[in-house]
């Protein structure tokens, strides 16, 4: 079953035809001023099972490895939607708020934190999830 989902003013919709996907939460602190929250979460999958239907704006941040992290977002709604890292150019990140079907929750999983040593002090580590103080 494919992954689908949406900005909140439904402008722009996506798909991955992706059976399964990474479930990753990132605390970097760009995640953190992405989201406007403690960290993002996302649904991890292969770019080349990805479509987008509408035009996102993008911006383009320097990640702390010194490659580009192009986010996408709603230019109506201001939605974040995606991001593509350089250092992953064959995955995109899609942020699972953004998910139909109730798929923000990740399917009760997460599969790994990045950047944990940037981690919020009042949030703990997911049970059984990978924990890396950085990316990678």
């Amino acid at each position: 079953m494919p992954l689908t989902g949406s900005c909140m003013c439904g402008a722009i919709t996506y798909s991955a035809e992706a059976d399964e996907y990474i479930s990753a939460l990132c605390h970097c602190t760009d995640c953190q001023k992405w989201t406007g929250g403690a960290f993002t979460s996302n649904a991890v999958v292969p770019r080349s099972s990805f479509q987008v239907r509408g035009n996102p704006a993008t911006y383009d941040a320097v990640g702390a490895s010194g490659k580009i992290n192009k986010h996408f977002f709603c230019p109506t709604c201001g939605s974040s939607l995606y991001t593509e890292l350089e250092v992953m150019a064959d995955m995109v990140c899609i942020k699972a708020g953004t998910l139909d079907n109730g798929k923000a929750s990740l399917d009760g999983k997460v599969d790994v934190e990045f950047y944990v040593k940037d981690r919020v002090q009042y949030l703990g580590g997911c049970e059984g999830a990978k924990q890396e103080p950085r990316f990678g």
